[in-house]
């Protein structure tokens, strides 16, 4: 019995989990319709993603260690009440400015919610099942890519743009509605006091692994960002088309979060030292034949695969640099991915403001190149560290 209800409450986590990147990746289907609702340039309607993310970046150490005293089902709640409001209010509004503070008020409390969901579906299962446990709940951001940003660039197209707002709210109200429901009270019974967390940021391979992270990051979200107006300026895909694109990158995601979790269990530091090559190999081919529209749908299928796998190595990355501190590390670990999205976000909208939407892919090779000078060093002053979680 008590088996089922964890794995119960794995499932809602993963749910929340997609409600909550729902709302934050769901928008990049819909950009250019934002664009053109509101009479703004694609690139600062990229605000509302950027904006999100650095918002996330700067909360994710404060905020939830702020809330790790508290019961975790009503921190849980009120973090969803919270989003469905903020998506409501992006449905009606008619001014930009109102839009970007309905984004940036939900995005401070993302990581309590991500931070929280990620410790307490390692703690609800046996200690050898813990990463498995965590990788179901990351399959909630991979979600919010097949659904969230398909789907909702596929309701703008039929309907408008208010509806695929009320979409992300919709998702979060069943979510909220099943933590309310079928999650017991979670009080916390014992937490790492903030010195013994804080302390995990005196060691060099934190830091090193947070470069890395934030370079990675932004070499896959900076390019993804703009994928629906690359598929609509480059590839001259149709509205319905780009939305099936879409779908078709978030399902390789899935698949690349599968496989990531076998390669991170046997070969960890191999897979981490030339997933930017790998990366590099697909942004290339892009840049060639992005106007071709069938290469280009063989390229958004290894490119969502490679995106999926990506998700997962920087979470391991952060996490596994101090395992004493996992809620703590959960936390850097969102800051440093959602710093990444922001800074990719914002340099390749230069690419596209200073070149055109072909040259967005010149920026994610600058961050992956990046990314290099950061997991190298990183693997020769810590490899033993690594060689000994690769054996496990």
């Amino acid at each position: 019995m008590t088996i089922k209800r964890n794995q119960l409450l794995v499932y809602i986590l993963t749910l929340g989990v997609f409600s909550i990147l729902n709302t934050e990746m769901g928008v990049i289907g819909i950009l250019p319709f934002i664009a053109d609702h509101f009479g703004v340039s694609i690139s600062t309607a990229g605000l509302i993603v950027s904006l999100f993310a650095l918002t996330v970046a700067v909360s994710g150490p404060i905020l939830p260690s702020l809330f790790s005293r508290m019961n975790r089902k009503k921190v849980m709640l009120f973090v969803l009440g919270i989003f469905i409001v903020s998506n409501l209010v992006s449905a009606i509004t008619t001014d930009f400015t109102v839009l970007l503070i309905a984004r940036v008020v939900p995005a401070f409390f993302h990581p309590v919610y991500c931070s929280m969901a990620f410790t307490v579906a390692a703690a609800s299962v046996s200690k050898d099942d813990a990463s498995k446990a965590v990788a179901k709940v990351f399959v909630g951001v991979s979600a919010g890519m097949v659904l969230g940003v398909p789907v909702s660039s596929l309701i703008a197209t039929a309907t408008s743009l208010a509806y695929a707002m009320l979409f992300f709210a919709a998702v979060t109200t069943v979510a909220f509605m099943a933590t309310l429901l079928c999650v017991p009270s979670m009080p916390v019974v014992k937490s790492l006091t903030y010195g013994t967390q804080l302390r995990v940021l005196r060691r060099s391979i934190i830091w090193l692994s947070v470069a890395a992270v934030i370079f990675m990051n932004g070499a896959v979200f900076g390019v993804y960002s703009y994928l629906a107006e690359y598929l609509k300026t480059v590839t001259n895909y149709a509205g319905n088309t780009i939305s099936l694109m879409l779908f078709l990158y978030g399902a390789a995601n899935i698949v690349g979060n599968m496989i990531a979790g076998k390669l991170l269990t046997n070969h960890a530091l191999r897979t981490v030292m030339t997933y930017p090559f790998a990366l590099g190999a697909v942004y290339t081919l892009l840049f060639i034949m992005g106007q071709f529209s069938v290469p280009m749908a063989i390229i958004i299928l290894i490119w969502g695969v490679l995106g999926g796998i990506g998700g997962n190595i920087t979470q391991y990355w952060i996490v596994s640099a101090s395992p004493e501190a996992p809620e703590f590390a959960n936390g850097i670990f969102l800051t440093s991915a959602n710093l990444g999205t922001t800074l990719g976000a914002s340099v390749c909208g230069l690419f596209i403001s200073g070149l055109s939407t072909q040259y967005v892919v010149l920026g994610g090779i600058l961050f992956l190149i990046l990314s290099i000078a950061a997991i190298y060093p990183r693997n020769f002053m810590h490899g033993q560290l690594e060689v000994s979680n690769d054996a496990r």
